[in-house]
């Protein structure tokens, strides 16, 4: 059984992410447009079924790859990406004038953005979440897809792979309308 981690197509790259209603951008469509060619045109991927955080700009992206691919899709909120409070879908001008250098890499482990979630706190609501996640999906027996964010996907490879996570590297960056795949068979 597989599932495909894919990160939402490119959004508004003047704002802070996080929790922002930002939706894709044009360029950030056509990524997903053609990330659905691409699986639909590879005879190795059967997705049966759709995941999505349900922020706008994941959101988006399952509904085009849902389209695309006549399958359904059904929001999972827990996997959204970090809280990060007030900052969500600030401009970064007037975040940097705000709260300078408060950036996620600058964070310490239980320190939380203004309010919203600390790093501890975002990596066990994924852990939880993709620990449940993966035995649900193990009982359906069909290969599926999670439309979630950069950070959130980070988290979940870091899990797979055996590595402790940190907020302070990304050993497992990701680009925008990219996918990668997860083996989450029963072992």
């Amino acid at each position: 059984m597989i599932c495909y981690l894919i990160r939402h197509g490119k959004d508004d790259d003047t704002v802070r992410g996080g929790w922002s209603e930002s939706p894709l951008t044009d360029e950030g469509i056509l990524q997903v447009k053609r990330l659905s060619e691409k699986i639909l045109s590879n005879e190795q991927i059967h997705i049966n079924k759709i995941y999505t955080s349900d922020l706008p700009r994941a959101k988006q992206t399952a509904e085009i790859l849902s389209d695309a691919l006549s399958i359904p899709f059904t929001e999972s909120p827990e996997f959204r990406e970090t809280d990060n409070g007030v900052l969500a879908g600030m401009a970064h001008r007037l975040a940097e004038k705000q709260f300078p250098g408060l950036y996620w890499s600058a964070l310490d482990w239980d320190e939380p953005y203004p309010g919203g979630e600390s790093p501890r706190q975002f990596y066990n609501r994924i852990s939880k979440a993709w620990t449940y996640f993966k035995k649900k999906a193990q009982k359906s027996d069909c290969d599926i897809a999670l439309v979630t964010h950069g950070g959130v996907i980070n988290v979940i490879q870091c899990i797979e792979n055996g590595i402790t996570y940190s907020n302070k590297a990304n050993p497992f960056p990701i680009g925008n309308a990219e996918m990668i795949k997860i083996d989450i068979s029963m072992k």
